[in-house]
């Protein structure tokens, strides 16, 4: 990836991207990061099969906006390390030609980002910080391979859970959300507190506050504050769900686990 400087990894503190690797069984993590996942173990147990739930849910996702949906560009923010399958596999494997950008801020991801670029000419990778929508916009890998003025898929995927308050996740969403063109989607998941005395808002709020001790900025949100980062659009069937019952790809053999409680997704269309 010779147009993006080599990032420097620093393995003596956690990263978000790299203990989220760790969550879904990666091998692009540290003991550092580790030892992050063994804590929230201690509260969620089921944390890994969380990690896992989010990553086939990701996957459902995109296969239904390339394939029913026929959307053939991908813009995936704060996409993380391409641990098990991704993006870009998904949506190539219905149209071999759909261009996907991932972007992250994170060193970790960056190193990886140029094997990205070696996989297929249409697979590409910025380094930018979601948070800077302008930025992101304007990023000349983003304009040079996304046609901003045709439909494209916005992901965020376990993201916006990692944005405070002050910084206006709502707003940052009302940015992307204008840029895009009318066709476009949305495709969001989030950490969940249903804020209702449950023995789930009680496991949100002890995950929130041990992940912040190690790690910062992770706020589990409710249900409505959620539901306000899709803006205006349109959702698609079933809405906003439990991320175990957005389209399943078979039925439920097993109920799901308390942390599985704790997590919400969805996808919204322009009109």
């Amino acid at each position: 990836m010779a147009d993006v400087d080599r990032p420097q990894i620093d393995t003596t503190k956690p990263s978000i991207a790299r203990v989220y690797d760790a969550f879904v069984g990666g091998k692009d993590n540290f003991e550092v990061d580790r030892q992050v996942l063994r804590q929230i173990q201690q509260i969620a147990p089921e944390a890994i099969e969380v990690g896992r739930l989010c990553r086939a849910w990701l996957i459902r996702v995109v296969r239904f906006l390339a394939g029913s949906a026929e959307i053939d560009q991908f813009l995936d923010l704060g996409s993380g390390l391409p641990t098990a399958e991704n993006t870009h596999q998904a949506a190539q494997r219905l149209n071999a030609e759909a261009k996907v950008v991932y972007v992250d801020n994170d060193p970790s991801v960056a190193a990886h980002g140029r094997a990205l670029l070696e996989e297929n000419e249409y697979t590409h990778f910025v380094m930018g910080d979601l948070r800077d929508p302008a930025a992101i916009l304007s990023d000349p890998l983003v304009t040079k391979h996304l046609d901003l003025t045709r439909p494209v898929a916005l992901i965020q995927c376990n993201t916006l859970h990692h944005v405070t308050d002050e910084e206006d996740p709502q707003q940052l969403m009302q940015t992307y959300v204008d840029a895009l063109a009318p066709g476009s989607y949305v495709a969001i998941s989030h950490l969940y507190n249903p804020d209702d005395g449950s023995a789930h808002a009680k496991l949100a709020v002890e995950s929130q506050a041990r992940f912040n001790e190690m790690m910062g900025s992770c706020y589990y949100r409710r249900r409505e504050e959620i539901a306000a980062l899709f803006r205006d659009l349109e959702m698609v069937e079933p809405g906003l769900a439990y991320l175990f019952d957005w389209w399943p790809d078979g039925p439920r053999l097993r109920e799901p686990s308390a942390e599985a409680h704790n997590l919400l997704g969805g996808v919204a269309r322009k009109p």
